[in-house]
């Protein structure tokens, strides 16, 4: 090897290995120890702060979102409905599906839905028409589908756990490209992965590994290259495990704690801020959790009720609203 290859090459091997220790001393940057208590819930909601009742359903209400109306809109898995919020009543839109779990709407004005029956598929509105978007990987029908959210351009991660269990985790979780019929897979061997979202810099994606009470963080598709691999972004006692997942502008997480009637919030590292327990009268099947209005909305599902409470955060705007 002639004397200026050598050179040149050997540069090429310090400016990589200089450029990773960079990236990894920003991302690992040591912070100060706090001298107290790191959070309170009082960041999140004021002393005074009260549920409200929203409206109350049937079947198993999930899937909580918002349209550009204001409008809110949910799923029921056992009756297969669509429902939406009107006159403090949640009514069934279209026809019955099979057995929709998740739902999120696209900035095209459909509602895109997670079936546990296998499919995702997209419901108009307008037209009152379903589509089917995906239902299988590699030729092979999907086990079983949960919950969905949308990045920055229109990808759509979504979650498989059909099958999979704290002793089985054959759990994955795909990825669709923006205008694309392929799904891509994202990550795997989870236990029943449940909701997902993405943090405020779009650099994770969370999942709730519900079999094991616990999130994990994963760098998302378009995630900036740096050292950080899949790890264990929060766990929980109590209940059985984290269902629907949603972020605040500020990056914190809140985590709908099914079986414990209560919301997790835990900050932007992975510490807990603290937990918002739903009323004496509610049940403790928190499913689902969405921001609107300056209020946190929360189903809760075995009595089929939509609560909402004041927050002193903004929710981080979804893709169907932007």
């Amino acid at each position: 090897m002639k004397k200026s290859t050598f050179v040149s090459t050997l540069l090429i091997i310090l400016f990589a290995i200089t450029a990773s220790f960079a990236g990894a001393k920003a991302l690992y940057e040591t912070k100060p120890v706090p001298k107290g208590e790191r959070h309170s819930i009082t960041e999140i909601i004021s002393p005074d702060s009260k549920w409200e009742k929203i409206t109350t359903g049937s079947g198993f209400m999930e899937g909580i979102n918002f349209d550009r109306k204001g409008d809110i809109w949910m799923v029921s898995p056992p009756t297969g409905e669509i429902l939406k919020v009107k006159d403090e009543k949640a009514v069934r839109v279209g026809e019955t599906y099979k057995m929709p779990i998740g739902a999120k709407f696209h900035q095209d004005g459909r509602l895109f839905v997670t079936d546990g029956m296998g499919e995702l598929y997209a419901y108009n509105p307008a037209t009152g028409k379903r589509k089917i978007i995906v239902n299988s990987y590699n030729g092979k029908p999907f086990n079983g589908l949960n919950d969905l959210v949308f990045d920055d351009k229109g990808g759509l991660y979504f979650t498989e756990p059909m099958g999979s269990s704290a002793t089985h985790p054959t759990g994955r979780v795909f990825y669709l490209p923006p205008n694309s019929s392929e799904a891509v897979l994202f990550s795997e061997n989870i236990a029943y992965p449940n909701g997902i979202a993405i943090s405020a810099d779009g650099q994770r994606v969370y999942i709730s590994e519900f079999d094991k009470n616990q999130i994990l963080s994963v760098p998302s598709m378009t995630a900036e290259k740096s050292p950080e691999t899949p790890f264990v972004f929060a766990r929980f006692e109590g209940g059985i495990g984290p269902d629907g997942l949603t972020v605040d502008s500020e990056g914190n997480l809140y985590v709908a704690h099914f079986q414990a009637g209560e919301v997790v919030v835990v900050d932007k590292s992975g510490f807990k801020v603290g937990n918002i327990r739903l009323p004496e009268d509610a049940g403790t099947f928190v499913t689902n959790l969405a921001f609107h209005d300056g209020h946190l909305y929360v189903t809760e599902s075995s009595k089929n009720t939509v609560w909402r409470i004041k927050v002193n955060k903004t929710g981080l705007q979804p893709y169907g609203l932007k």
